[in-house]
């Protein structure tokens, strides 16, 4: 049994709520843990199905949502379960006649087939797509907690009262669907993936976190955070009834959570450092795709992730390919410095890291 609670923070459950937690409290008491390394980017797509097939994200070819369809500039691919082509762990275990339940896991949609049951992850467009394996399951899953939510949509708007509502009703709802697919019969491996952890760090965490810039002393919402793990820990402790003592039970994070003191546009540092050209200089701030990027004068660019996804323009790669192979290894490694001596806006190091793939 794989209890999965996406972006659960170590420095949370271990240093401050252990405590106020007690099904997680026991298991950590009764077992072993510890921290996990998370994958080169740490982030949902692709940290799950690293976990799931013990491969790098270079073997899987998957670095985030969107990820480079070919080398042209402009063709991106969304990272769904077809992008997938290594065996997940219920891939293995089915063709041993072994039996699965999986729900919510990223990377699942649209579902594969498996021996067993599965329930698509939060990538999944809505509920009117084919979203089950086996399909008539959908159907199951209406009879039993109503309309299922896959994810918070506006978990980013600001309207933290909707905000909240809508995680608890999504996280009761998935762990409902569990413990009813966890009833029906035998299985030997279950896997579920709570989102409703990443969805309410990024919604509460300035409410929380006295040294956050915008947190406010005595706020409405300052414990939310407290309070929705304590209720996760009580769904785990109704799924922990379906464990008997044969049973191995793992609790596991595709990483953690900080708050975000400020960030880095990468395509401005690329441009004054004359990596990046512009045909046209924009009168305000635009996505990379929405300007005129004068290819060839271009070394490298950023795009496709929050984590400064930087490619190089290689000649005989891309179209307008200006960096020359040999010089590959050289710029990769002055741009690596480059990056990691920028500093904050008082002049401090920020402790940045360059991981690099040839891609």
């Amino acid at each position: 049994m794989v209890i999965g609670l996406d972006c659960a923070a170590p420095e949370l459950v271990f240093d401050r709520w252990l405590d106020d937690l007690p099904n997680l409290k026991s298991i950590c008491r009764s077992g072993l843990h510890g921290l996990l390394r998370s994958c080169d980017p740490p982030i949902t797509v692709p940290a799950w199905s690293v976990m799931m097939s013990s491969k790098s994200p270079g073997r899987l070819g998957v670095y985030g949502f969107r990820n480079r369809a070919d080398h042209s500039y402009d063709r991106y691919s969304i990272a769904n379960s077809l992008a997938i082509k290594e065996d997940r762990l219920w891939d293995i275990l089915s063709r041993s006649g072994k039996r699965s339940i999986v729900i919510g896991v990223p990377g699942t949609y649209p579902p594969r087939p498996l021996n067993g049951l599965m329930v698509t992850d939060f990538l999944t467009p809505d509920t009117t797509c084919q979203y089950t394996h086996p399909p008539e399951l959908k159907q199951e899953i209406e009879q039993v907690v109503g309309e299922y939510i896959l994810d918070v949509r506006d978990f980013r708007s600001g309207n933290k009262e909707k905000i909240l509502a809508d995680i608890y009703e999504m996280t009761r709802k998935r762990f409902q669907l569990a413990r009813h697919l966890l009833a029906k019969g035998d299985w030997d491996y279950f896997i579920i993936v709570e989102m409703g952890i990443d969805r309410i760090h990024h919604a509460f965490w300035d409410n929380m976190d006295p040294a956050h810039r915008f947190y406010e002393p005595g706020n409405k919402f300052e414990n939310a955070i407290r309070d929705y793990y304590q209720e996760v820990d009580r769904e785990i402790g109704a799924l922990l009834a379906f464990a008997d003592d044969a049973t191995a039970v793992l609790v596991v994070s595709d990483h953690g959570a900080k708050r975000m003191d400020g960030g880095i546009c990468v395509n401005e540092w690329l441009l004054a450092n004359d990596y990046l050209a512009l045909a046209e200089k924009p009168a305000r701030a635009k996505p990379l795709s929405k300007v005129k990027v004068d290819w060839s004068r271009t070394k490298a660019w950023g795009d496709g992730g929050y984590y400064a996804r930087v490619f190089l323009n290689v000649a005989g790669r891309e179209p307008n390919g200006t960096i020359a192979p040999g010089d590959y290894e050289r710029v990769r490694d002055e741009l690596s410095a480059g990056l990691k001596a920028i500093p904050d806006e008082n002049g401090h190091a920020i402790g940045t890291q360059a991981v690099w793939r040839r891609i």
